[in-house]
């Protein structure tokens, strides 16, 4: 019962940690700046997937175990 209960308040503490504060008017200029992007540079990505698919003879997949070797 006691585990039980450490393990719902562990829980419960971990998620109210999350922060569910909306974003601020004045704070979207700084979210909206290219660096913040996802994908900062598309020049530099698309370099970066072309580099990996000479390497190694695969495409797609980043962020995906396996290089195209079959070694999945």
């Amino acid at each position: 019962m006691i585990k039980t209960f450490l393990l719902a308040a562990g829980i419960g503490a971990s998620l109210s940690a999350c922060s569910l504060e909306p974003v601020q008017p004045w704070d979207r200029d700084i979210l909206a700046q290219q660096k913040m992007q996802l994908v900062a540079d598309p020049l530099e990505t698309y370099l970066d997937e072309h580099i990996y698919f000479s390497k190694e003879a695969s495409s797609g997949g980043q962020g995906v175990g396996g290089g195209g070797c079959g070694c999945n």
